[in-house]
């Protein structure tokens, strides 16, 4: 495999994207217990239990449902959370919902499907259509909570889920109100590798070898996983992967549940990325649009080009200075959560 064809193929484990000294995998799904195995401190504000839900295709999503502590018997305005790509929602999708849920919503991040305690077979495999499918059937499990108002509900998808968020808000009327962080378009980096440096002869060379891949897991019933991030720096690698690894595989934000902790995604799970573009209609959202990344970030090029196709006077692009695109996970002085509060309340009210 040429270089530029290797990129494109480990595109989907690290943008997706040691020492094990993070949390233990505790929690049963079958029950609404909580055990407490987070890659962030407990909030004394907000109540959280296990929830689980399927998806129009069959699939049982494992989430956890943050809500205010003492909440009054209003109904409340409620936001769907998932990403980052690789990533389970005991990591960044869960200090969204916790932060959030301190604030006054209710939220929910899950697992999307075929990842973390969600179901789904082959394990460790993405989809355009069904992880844009995923934060629908979030929305639909909120829409009938007695004490979630199901004309207020928002959306939050971080990295890789930041891009398959905007492809449910265009998708789903019943999403309020977006805010992307730290996106990454999927379709785009598995097609065009980093920064588009794959031509078309690059990309029919990677599906050549992709798609003898899916003949050898077909034979051999199992899945090859694509590269992951290193067990080990070298000093080498570029800057991103060194900020992933400080992030996925050391104490900051390891988890046992998490691809990009522990592997890689199932290596010919880009293949319909490649061929299904998932922002063909991000320019007809009419819902508003809070799009944030750090002004440091590989990726920013990402959320700058999607914001371009956007459309209304009720979109904004936020550049968080200094930021880092994994700043955007964990570092509570770096993420805007008070940008985002108020967007919320502007939007869903």
């Amino acid at each position: 495999m040429n270089k530029t064809a290797a990129c494109s193929a480990i595109a989907v484990s690290l943008a997706m994207a040691a020492p094990q000294t993070g949390v233990a995998a505790t929690n049963n799904p079958d029950s609404n217990e909580i055990v407490w195995d987070k890659t962030f401190e407990k909030s004394n504000l907000v109540d959280t239990q296990k929830v689980s839900f399927q998806n129009r295709y069959g699939i049982t999503l494992v989430g956890d449902l943050y809500t205010p502590k003492n909440k009054t018997q209003e109904k409340l305005p409620a936001i769907v959370i998932a990403g980052p790509f690789g990533a389970v929602k005991e990591q960044a999708s869960g200090l969204y919902a916790q932060t959030l849920a301190a604030r006054g919503f209710v939220t929910l991040a899950f697992d999307p499907s075929f990842t973390g305690e969600s179901g789904g077979e082959v394990r460790h495999v993405a989809s355009p259509d069904i992880n844009t499918e995923d934060f629908s059937a979030a929305v639909d499990y909120l829409s009938v909570q007695p004490f979630v108002n199901a004309d207020k509900i928002g959306l939050i998808g971080i990295c890789g889920f930041g891009g398959m968020g905007l492809n449910a808000a265009a998708m789903d009327t019943r999403i309020k109100a977006t805010v992307t962080a730290t996106m990454y378009d999927m379709s785009r980096v598995n097609a065009n590798g980093y920064f588009d440096a794959m031509n078309a002869d690059a990309r029919y060379q990677l599906k050549e070898q992709l798609n003898a891949q899916r003949t050898k897991d077909f034979q051999n019933h199992s899945y090859v996983a694509a590269p992951g991030l290193p067990d080990k720096l070298t000093g080498e690698e570029p800057q991103f992967v060194q900020d992933y690894y400080g992030y996925y595989k050391t104490k900051r934000g390891y988890h046992p549940r998490s691809i990009n902790s522990t592997g890689g995604w199932n290596m010919t799970s880009s293949l319909s990325f490649i061929n299904m573009p998932i922002l063909a209609y991000s320019s007809e959202i009419r819902s508003p649009v809070l799009m944030i990344h750090g002004e440091k970030a590989h990726s920013r090029y990402f959320s700058e080009d999607a914001f371009k196709k956007l459309t209304g006077s009720n979109k904004e692009l936020l550049i968080v200075p200094n930021a880092n695109h994994v700043d955007l996970y964990d570092n509570m002085e770096k993420i805007p959560f008070d940008k985002i509060e108020a967007f919320f309340k502007e939007n869903l009210k």
